[in-house]
């Protein structure tokens, strides 16, 4: 009796390995392999397990290499400003299998305002579309580092990987479009993919879709999915930009499979859903994770994400997909608190991601660019006089992708007593988030940052690499006429020295003033 069990236990445990197949190199699970002339069955565990087993399909590739391939190095393609460039065009049957790009663009907002389509099989509608960033798990345009399980952006958040497995029949065709008003320089890209001898009519298509609502709508669940027919979910990117003070992630996930009324399944809160707990904090897993998160202030943004790969959700006909939008609320200057628990205008993005046999339906689509990014006033640095204790100088330092413009404004300091003030001016009344756009490097330092005479925050501007972000100075209610910002030196970190030396540094890289009104 023992031995039968334990032969139960281990065809049990046989079963489940083959029915977890999401990284099998050839065939999905169900299709018939020639080379084998049986179902593929690979265990699961380090990701290795089958590399030494042989292949039946051709390597293929279509990336931006220059045409002469010999001598020539021209492996860019520029995209002029509301037009589309044709990455892909693939003949089937095949399977895509890892999709890389780089960018240099002068929209600093680039990774929002440039969209990624996809069409299978000859399609006129986008199986995926998505701003280039979200896509990869970065929204609000901003640029992040990423190590994920199907997703990775590396190179200080310019380089994006893709391993979603994206099989298809007839045809590929996948094509990025500039839908801002300056030009992309360049973009290099990758198309990895196999020519397969066949594909079975079993294999459904991958899917993803972009969707925003600026600010959530009142008395309903934000939607993240609508989708008719058969296949499985397995993922989700949301993106949130906190529009009143306090945490928004009180919100329940909400599964309503194949026509439910009642969701079967059902979230306990909002940072629950993404596997993490009590908020957020930054941190990337294979399978979850919070790519950056800002904070609880009016302004402030994030992005996580939540891949279903060791756990699809699967529908035969339907599967809607929602999340409240609810949480702390206060008023304005958080002394009155309402409710740990109340719906909240924030503005959510999202996107999700699923497979899906056969079209899907349509149920939403990528705004124009200009609704996707807040609209702003942007105030640059290099355009307005610098005050403060020039020793050695301050000067502008240009370069193209990195700041807004083209430029910053570097101050060169050998003291821990440096100060500088930028002011800028205002035309309009009304209420701001206020949001300055810093560099941080390997020889900066530690400031106090003042608006109007009132400390705002303080900031280690300390980095191993040259970067440029986006800090929040909070909400403030601004008249027409002249401001100031002011940064105080209180010294550095410890690892901040100048370059090939032992001296600590103490610079500091302003590139612009943000101006976001209210709503």
């Amino acid at each position: 009796m023992m031995k039968l069990r334990c032969f139960i236990i281990f065809l049990l445990f046989t079963f489940q390995l083959s029915t977890f197949n999401f990284s099998a190199p050839i065939f999905h699970r169900g299709e018939t392999s020639p080379l084998w002339g049986g179902q593929l069955v690979l265990a699961q565990g380090t990701g290795l397990e089958g590399l030494d087993m042989p292949r039946e399909y051709r390597s293929m590739r279509s990336s931006s290499a220059d045409p002469n391939w010999k001598n020539g190095n021209g492996d860019a393609r520029p995209i002029a400003q509301g037009k589309t460039l044709k990455v892909a065009e693939l003949e089937g049957p095949g399977r895509i299998t890892h999709i890389w790009f780089t960018v240099s663009a002068k929209d600093k907002y680039y990774p929002r305002t440039m969209t990624l389509r996809i069409y299978w099989d000859g399609d006129t509608e986008p199986a995926v579309e998505s701003p280039l960033g979200d896509f990869f798990a970065v929204g609000h345009g901003c640029i992040r580092t990423l190590n994920s399980t199907p997703v990775a952006v590396s190179s200080e958040g310019r380089a994006y990987n893709c391993y979603w497995p994206m099989p298809f029949r007839k045809s590929a065709k996948i094509t990025v479009t500039n839908d801002s008003d300056k030009q992309v320089d360049a973009l290099f890209w990758y198309v990895d993919w196999q020519k397969l001898p066949a594909l079975a009519e079993s294999v459904p298509y991958f899917h993803a879709q972009y969707r925003q609502e600026f600010p959530c709508r009142s008395g309903e669940d934000y939607l993240i999915l609508d989708a008719k027919g058969k296949g499985h979910y397995v993922g989700t990117v949301l993106s949130v930009r906190v529009n009143q003070p306090g945490w928004f992630g009180e919100g329940d996930d909400r599964f309503y499979i194949d026509g439910e009324e009642k969701p079967s399944l059902r979230g306990t809160g909002s940072e629950d859903y993404f596997c993490d707990a009590w908020g957020f904090r930054e941190f990337n897993n294979p399978f979850y994770g919070v790519t950056f998160w800002e904070g609880f202030e009016s302004g402030d943004r994030g992005t996580v994400y939540r891949w279903h790969i060791p756990d699809p959700v699967a529908f035969g006909a339907s599967l809607k997909v929602t999340i409240e939008h609810k949480g702390a609320v206060w008023d304005e200057k958080k002394k009155k608190f309402t409710s740990g628990f109340d719906e909240r205008s924030d503005d959510f993005s999202s996107v999700a991601f699923w497979y899906q046999a056969g079209k899907a339906k349509r149920f939403a689509s990528v705004p124009p660019a200009k609704e996707r990014i807040p609209a702003y006033t942007a105030i640059e640095a290099e355009k307005y006089m610098l005050k403060g204790n020039y020793k050695p100088f301050a000067r502008m330092k240009q370069d193209g992708d990195m700041w807004s413009g083209g430029a910053q404004i570097l101050f060169i300091s050998d003291t821990k007593s440096a100060r500088v003030e930028l002011p800028f001016d205002v035309e309009e009344t009304g209420d701001y988030i206020v949001r300055a756009v810093m560099t941080f490097s390997w020889d900066y330092g530690i400031y106090d940052i003042y608006l109007d005479g009132r400390n705002v925050c303080s900031k280690d501007f300390y980095s191993p690499t040259v970067i440029a972000r986006e800090i929040s100075l909070g909400k403030r209610r601004l008249e027409p006429g002249e401001h100031l910002l002011k940064f105080v030196c209180k010294g550095a970190n410890e690892r901040s020295k100048l370059a090939g030396t032992s001296t600590t540094g103490y610079f500091l890289g302003i590139d612009a003033v943000y101006l976001y009104p209210v709503k």
